[in-house]
């Protein structure tokens, strides 16, 4: 039987990919899109991917519906945490994208109210399931890089246009920036990686006159015992997509996936292991589709079929350390 899953708004940058996801996903039958603001839902609601769609005129034909038993959460980030708890007290598992709000305490009440009920909530860090990260996951995890001392990212986009800005509402992404926006993604493979820091030095700058509120160029360096990584996100760059990389050092190996999509892999060993050789190498990897995999595995979490790939203390450690490499929390 198919697993019944609605959307609830349309503002997030992943809002059509997910909404595209879902309606060609063959283990879900996708009920329909809740837009709260009528503007969004006559300028955004124009993409061709809503073309099919149902929408519901009130969010209670959607909450309120016990057959839906799953939400992906794509308003604004100032929203999402609301939508995000008024699906899980209507018992609904919560695909909820990313970051997640910029109010700690909010965030820790929603995964609250998901520990008492049982209920999943999922956010929506793509590069989860992209296979150059998760070999670099498995083969850090498994000990067979040695132990890591030393983590890279550097994550970047091109200027964001005014429609971008005028959605930008909370404070994370007024004050935070596009450490915030962006290096949520890579950050979440930090915390996979090493856990939670002992401290962030978070620095940013904001270069463009026009948004002096918007920091644009910035970086954060976390702190372990044995480990330290460095994350580096501006929106100033110019063909930042193949300069968006993963480096991650260790003891007996290396890996630097360079760059994220499509993924290219180099791999280091101290000696020959597991089918590679001693030195440098290329790595194939598959060029996997964004969100494909996270519905599936979201999917697979709700039928039972297997433990969530992040448990919920992760996801708080993960939105913790983007508060704070943003500047938004102590260090």
């Amino acid at each position: 039987m198919k697993v019944k899953l609605a959307q609830y708004g349309i503002s997030h940058d992943h809002a059509t990919g997910k909404a595209r996801v879902l309606q060609e996903n063959e283990d879900v039958e996708f009920c329909g899109v809740f837009e709260p603001s009528e503007e969004t839902r006559a300028t955004l609601g124009a993409n061709p991917v809503y073309e099919h769609v149902h929408w519901f005129d009130k969010k209670e034909e959607m909450l309120d519906d016990e057959r839906i038993v799953g939400i992906a959460a794509q308003g604004k980030v100032s929203e999402n945490l609301g939508f995000a708890r008024e699906a899980l007290e209507r018992g609904k598992h919560v695909w909820l994208d990313k970051p997640a709000g910029d109010d700690l305490e909010a965030f820790g009440a929603v995964l609250d109210i998901a520990r008492e009920r049982e209920l999943l909530v999922q956010l929506g860090y793509m590069f989860r399931y992209n296979a150059g990260f998760q070999f670099i996951f498995d083969w850090a995890q498994s000990g067979r890089l040695g132990d890591i001392f030393a983590v890279r990212a550097r994550i970047c986009s091109g200027p964001s246009n005014e429609a971008g800005w005028k959605r930008w509402d909370s404070q994370g992404e007024r004050e935070g920036g596009i450490m915030f926006i962006l290096a949520c993604h890579v950050i979440d493979a930090v915390v996979t990686l090493l856990g939670r820091p002992d401290r962030v030095n978070a620095f940013s700058q904001a270069g463009d006159p026009a948004f002096p509120w918007y920091r644009d160029n910035t970086a954060a360096h976390f702190e372990y015992d044995g480990a330290m990584a460095t994350v580096e996100a501006t929106s100033r760059e110019v063909h930042t997509g193949a300069a968006r990389r993963l480096e991650v050092y260790g003891t007996k190996g290396s890996a630097i996936l360079e760059p994220l999509e499509p993924p290219a892999l180099r791999l280091a060993l101290d000696e020959a292991r597991d089918g590679y050789v001693a030195g440098w190498q290329e790595v194939p990897v598959e060029n996997r589709p964004r969100y494909v995999e996270s519905l599936r595995a979201f999917v697979a979490d709700i039928r039972g079929e297997k433990a969530p790939d992040r448990s919920l203390d992760h996801e708080f450690a993960v939105q913790e350390t983007v508060l704070r490499a943003a500047g938004l929390l102590e260090a």
